[in-house]
């Protein structure tokens, strides 16, 4: 039984339209979206390039984040008041006046989600990455290049479209320590 062996291409584009042209190329000719990956040194976003979008679990951490904040704030503004032996009052006002409770509420609940957004957005980007990483000097100076890392296609039927679609290099990919 023949292996298959896996196509490892760097494509290298100067604009970001000839890069969402050879994305719908490639795909015409059996590349699937799960096997590009686009780099570029400038946020791109799914839309620009044809892409469907990513799906992410940091709405999700960020909504628990929040859940635990307003969790801590209740704690502080109802429950620690009555901890002690002995309430502390303060004139007419009640144990439990509305207005700072308001604000400490609110407080805690979005502290809870911005301390929870940056762990998700963290964790979700696999950051930080100690691996060798595939990448091209040029992402630097603004353009934009196409990983191509798929089993099921020809190499030189990939390569022959990207540099009629206006890709500058066209080369094999290989890791690098950044």
């Amino acid at each position: 039984m023949a292996e298959s062996k896996v196509v490892d291409i760097l494509a290298v584009f100067s604009d970001l339209e000839p890069a969402a042209d050879a994305i719908e190329h490639l795909r015409t000719l059996g590349v699937h979206d799960d096997c590009m990956n686009i780099i570029s040194g400038v946020p791109v976003t799914e839309a620009m390039l044809g892409r469907p979008s990513q799906w992410t679990n940091v709405p999700r951490i960020a909504l628990g984040g929040a859940i635990l904040g307003l969790g801590a704030g209740i704690f502080l503004a109802y429950i620690s008041p009555h901890l002690y032996p002995y309430p502390i009052q303060v004139s007419s006002q009640a144990v439990i006046p509305g207005p700072p409770t308001t604000v400490v509420l609110f407080e805690l609940t979005m502290l809870g989600m911005l301390l929870s957004t940056f762990l998700g957005v963290f964790l979700d980007s696999l950051f930080p990455n100690y691996r060798p990483m595939k990448y091209v000097p040029e992402v630097s100076d603004g353009k934009i290049a196409i990983l191509v890392e798929c089993p099921h296609v020809e190499e030189n039927r990939i390569t022959d479209a990207l540099k009629k679609l206006g890709a500058e290099s066209v080369k094999p990919a290989e890791a690098q320590h950044l």
